[in-house]
């Protein structure tokens, strides 16, 4: 069993929509100098240099399902392959982390379809994903002549906060398929990690900060907005006197990310070429399509709210031109020229230039979905305090999202750290080395065993009486509540529950667990209530007596926790959560 602090090494892997990375730092770096952490340096992308220290979250596998490569080196070889038109001797997975958001319905078993609609267990997918990363760190280690054992490190893997219980744990077995043994990962939430990052920064790396601000004064509250490719991710803070972080209010969020952006960007084209030409660039031609949108990126990190000329993209203009030519019978030029946007967009050469007024507005339906989402928290009454903004992940370098969160919120100071795309990742690591950094959590939802109660007329329907039942009569289907929503639970605060086994020499007590977004469900049937997975409690040695068992809850660190003990022996069981 781990004991704390007995690494010597904290290594994260912040496992992104869009892009993913790596960063460490060993324990005694911490102790003197938190913020010397390591970060790879070399993710090459093999042609268009793009400035970003992760790499793509692409996987590709060989035919018989094993891994083949990961990240820019995956996105290119795949290129290649479709040239050579061997994409059935592969699997290609992109962008596969968002199956996992919003999904009630996530179990061990499920399957992700690749680009081309072939089936690999999710499980495997982000198993060999971690597993790329991991074995790219520990290489990199190695050569470093700082290689170590398994053992001596501490895994980090970050999540978005608004993820489901079952996503995370999903997560988690998918790191330990990947090798991480299970006693040495913890599990981070994104927001939560930036906000610990931003605790370490001085005042001149905080754009937009007053002249000796500190987000370590305490009773600062400040709302951390992280904005990453896929979600935005939303939690508030209060800095206590300890030095610890307090949450405000449940987190919250969307699936409007950067990628949201990309999908307008990629409609733009649709009405311009049509969706066929676009459907065969990506097809036969992969590398002027992967070029197409790597300008992009480029774009929407350079774009201004002020600018007032064309805006240049780099086009695969020889791809494009020879489709136009072969799907309508004209050349590139005359296609743009006779599409919707005649007046907005221009070809001269390889560059595509298109109106600022336009490029803009193909961000404003998900900035105007970040907007609305942080007004919908800050009229919440526990956020009615909150002075910063602090906006962190990659997306929230686009300057277009910064100048609405200013325009939107001129009471509020906004500030962006300056390593606003790495704060996740390297907050993880700090995450790694004090995990009680955060010392309590607001929940989300309620959570409950399903179980039963002795039937009052008065109080319950009776559809739900319980048939066949002697004295005295029982109710089913009651929402047992743990834990309520909205509710301030304190770090490894314990809640107990009492259950007894029903037959003799039973070996094991399996109950249904529900979340709801309500305060107060009475049955586990409610449109509010979700069936979140089964409890188990195993009894090593079965008796003839009645058992009865107090189970203990855990739920303010940042997966859920589960342990329990014999009333009459005191003899701890096996207790464990089935959530996929």
């Amino acid at each position: 069993m781990q004991k704390k602090g007995d690494h010597l090494l904290v290594a994260a892997i912040d496992f992104g929509t869009t892009y993913s990375g790596y960063a460490f730092s060993m324990r005694h770096e911490f102790i003197t100098d938190p913020l010397k952490i390591h970060a790879n340096q070399a993710w090459n992308s093999g042609g268009r240099a793009l400035l970003s220290l992760k790499t793509p979250t692409c996987l590709l596998l060989n035919d018989k399902k094993e891994l083949d490569s990961f990240g820019y080196e995956a996105e290119n070889k795949y290129a290649d392959i479709l040239m050579d038109d061997e994409q059935n001797n592969y699997y290609y997975f992109q962008r596969f982390k968002m199956n996992l958001h919003n999904n009630t319905k996530i179990k061990s078993h499920m399957l992700l379809e690749d680009i081309s609609g072939k089936s690999v267990p999710a499980i495997d997918v982000f198993g060999l994903s971690i597993k790329a990363l991991v074995t790219h760190l520990t290489d990199l280690l190695d050569k470093q002549g700082t290689g170590m054992d398994n053992s001596e490190i501490q895994w980090v893997l970050t999540v978005p906060a608004i993820w489901t219980d079952a996503a995370k744990q999903l997560m988690r077995k998918s790191a330990v398929r990947a090798g991480i043994p299970e006693d040495r990962l913890k599990i981070a939430l994104e927001p939560e990690s930036a906000s610990i990052f931003c605790q370490y920064l001085p005042t001149n790396k905080l754009h937009g900060a007053d002249e000796g601000f500190k987000m370590t004064e305490p009773g600062s509250k400040y709302m951390v907005v992280d904005l990453g490719g896929g979600t935005a991710d939303i939690t508030v803070h209060e800095k206590l006197s300890n030095g610890q972080l307090k949450e405000l209010c449940r987190a919250a969020g969307n699936d409007c990310g950067g990628t949201s952006v990309d999908g307008q960007f990629f409609q733009m084209l649709v009405k311009i070429f049509g969706g066929p030409i676009m459907k065969k660039i990506k097809d036969k031609d992969p590398s002027a399509y992967l070029d197409l949108f790597r300008e992009f990126e480029t774009v929407k990190r350079t774009i201004t709210p002020d600018k007032d000329s064309k805006v240049n993209i780099t086009i695969p203009f020889v791809s494009l031109d020879a489709q136009c030519n072969n799907f309508q019978g004209k050349n590139l030029v005359d296609v743009v020229e006779s599409s919707p946007y005649r007046n907005l967009i221009t070809v001269r050469g390889d560059k595509m230039r298109v109106d600022a007024n336009l490029m803009r507005s193909l961000f404003k339906p998900t900035i105007d979905s970040i907007i609305s989402l942080m007004k919908e928290i800050l009229r919440n009454k526990s956020a009615s305090a909150v002075s910063q903004l602090l906006l962190v992940g990659g997306f929230s370098e686009c300057m277009l999202i910064q100048d609405a969160v200013k325009r939107n919120f001129k009471g509020k100071r906004v500030i962006i750290p300056e390593e606003a795309g790495l704060s996740v990742l390297k907050g993880a690591v700090l995450f790694g080395h004090r995990p009680e950094y955060v010392r309590s959590r607001v929940m989300r939802f309620s959570y409950g065993v399903q179980t039963r109660h002795i039937f009052d007329p008065n109080i319950h329907d009776k559809k739900y009486l319980a048939e066949n039942e002697s004295n005295p009569q029982m109710c089913r289907q009651i929402f047992g509540k743990i834990v309520e929503k909205n509710q301030e639970v304190s770090l490894g605060h314990l809640f107990t529950s009492s259950h007894s086994t029903i037959f003799p020499m039973q070996k094991a007590m399996t109950f249904p667990i529900y979340v709801s977004t309500d305060t107060m469900p009475m049955y586990t049937d409610e449109r509010s209530c979700t069936y979140l997975g089964s409890a188990t409690i195993k009894f090593p040695i079965p008796i003839e007596a009645k058992r009865h068992v107090n189970t203990e809850y855990t739920f303010g660190n940042t997966e859920i926790g589960m342990t329990a003990v014999d009333k009459n022996t005191g003899t701890k069981m096996t207790a464990s959560f089935d959530l996929i």
